[in-house]
């Protein structure tokens, strides 16, 4: 995935660029935990994206990175340790990455050098074989390049290509590069101009996964009772009525004071991170507990990033006699616990019945519309003046705050711009009033607004943001 330069616009602010939606070779990097994996991950993809600990069984999702070098691109992908474990989350990664692995094109296999080839090695390079993809043999933790032919010799039987490293001091990562570079295409295939990014947030256990899951179609997210499951950010290209999007679900946040080590602390890092980089966040809550006081934080959290934002009630077929009655009580809860956003979309759903799929998708169309909603000048100007003109203009000392006019500057979301003789008297009220007028006008509901207020450019360029 690439993006277009950013553009400022004349008033000095940043505009969001458009991302570009590829179509690229698919890497998968697998093998048992703490072999260097997430590492390699790392070094390629420039970024810190993949959890790195030295803790068996801290990489849980599947992560997606898009990779260009030397004019070549392709989506680099860490994936949860392997092994043949008895507890629980060992089942669940194999079980993933099993599936998943027939969805990708190439496979790298990590080992460690200092152990040497053993059993579970062997089966991990037989479930890879079994694909049918292209296949290297990466023996990390080889510390001298003096013992590459020694620590490769026991994999040659397997008749593939085999590397030496030593991710930690940078060595033979080159060649795996220039291994899977010649593999890929010269020239990927865009689907998309423009895609529009979708985070799942919520507290743990709501069944974001699940939904998440359910939507793409496949076992991409690791779904169990256990809070904290999830833990990484995991990005996933998503079709739906002939339109793109990607599709992120993240960790479950929690309060501080339970947030147990240092993997949740991650977890809660990169939801956030999540949002700011995402245009829609569904916010997914238990349907059969209603929205809490967390729930209300998130959201505020969303607000802040200016996202625009849905609703989902997720396992809303539990406990449910009537669907009305309990919709209402719903609601009633929503309007008291979000009082400040009380237009925000609602969708009621069952991932795991597959109910409200087709709402939520509907409403995904109808909010990333709104978020993209243009207003001419002319329109604009003539809603602005004639909903000024019932109202009493706000007052700076004893003068009256004038208006001249309004321009839409942004969309993801809409804002705009208010020139006036004196900005600072627009008050935060007469801002909401303005607002609300706004959003019923143009039908903007459920999406976050906001206007500046600036000094004419006449006068000079002073602002008080909204």
């Amino acid at each position: 995935m690439s993006s277009t330069t950013n553009s400022t616009t004349d008033f000095g602010f940043e505009m969001t660029p458009d991302e570009v939606l590829i179509d690229s070779p698919k890497v998968a990097i697998i093998g048992r935990p703490n072999v260097g994996k997430s590492t390699l991950f790392n070094i390629i993809t420039e970024t810190r994206k993949a959890v790195v600990k030295n803790q068996p069984g801290v990489t849980r999702d599947i992560i997606m990175h898009p990779v260009n070098v030397w004019g070549k691109q392709f989506d680099l992908i860490d994936t949860g340790g392997v092994t043949e474990a008895d507890d629980l989350f060992s089942k669940l990664i194999k079980e993933q990455v099993t599936d998943f692995l027939f969805s990708v094109d190439f496979i790298v296999v990590v080992m460690d050098g200092r152990a040497g080839l053993i059993p579970e090695d062997r089966d991990i390079i037989k479930l890879a074989k079994q694909t049918g993809r292209p296949m290297l043999l990466v023996i990390n933790k080889v510390d001298s390049v003096h013992e590459d032919d020694i620590a490769k010799a026991d994999f040659h039987e397997f008749g593939l290509d085999v590397i030496a490293c030593s991710f930690e001091q940078r060595r033979g990562v080159g060649e795996v590069l220039e291994w899977i570079v010649n593999k890929c295409p010269e020239t990927p295939k865009i689907v998309s101009e423009y895609v529009p990014k979708i985070a799942m947030v919520g507290k743990p256990n709501v069944g974001k996964s699940s939904l998440c899951n359910n939507l793409l179609g496949i076992h991409r997210m690791l779904v169990s009772d256990v809070a904290g499951t999830t833990v990484d950010s995991v990005d996933s290209p998503l079709t739906y009525n002939e339109k793109n999007y990607v599709l992120v679900d993240t960790a479950g946040l929690r309060r501080q004071s339970k947030r147990e080590d240092d993997v949740e602390i991650i977890a809660a890092f990169k939801s956030q991170e999540a949002i700011r980089r995402s245009n829609i966040v569904l916010l997914v809550v238990d349907g059969t507990e209603g929205p809490t006081e967390q729930d209300a934080k998130i959201m505020q959290a969303i607000l802040e990033d200016h996202k625009g934002v849905i609703l989902v009630a997720n396992k809303s077929d539990l406990g449910q006699v009537q669907v009305d009655k309990y919709k209402e009580t719903f609601k009633a809860q929503v309007a008291r616990v979000f009082h400040f956003f009380v237009d925000v979309p609602i969708v009621f759903t069952s991932a795991l019945k597959d109910q409200g799929m087709q709402d939520l998708f509907k409403e995904i169309e109808e909010v990333n519309r709104k978020l993209n909603y243009r207003i001419t000048t002319s329109d604009l100007n003539d809603f602005f003046f004639e909903t000024i003109r019932k109202t009493h203009a706000p007052v700076w000392g004893t003068t009256n705050v004038k208006f001249y006019y309004l321009t839409q500057t942004f969309q993801k979301p809409p804002a705009f711009i208010a020139f006036a003789n004196h900005p600072d008297g627009v008050t935060n009220s007469y801002r909401r009033f303005l607002i609300k007028n706004m959003k019923e006008k143009f039908d903007l509901h459920g999406i976050p607004i906001r206007i500046f207020c600036m000094k004419s450019r006449a006068k000079g360029v002073n602002h008080k943001f909204g």
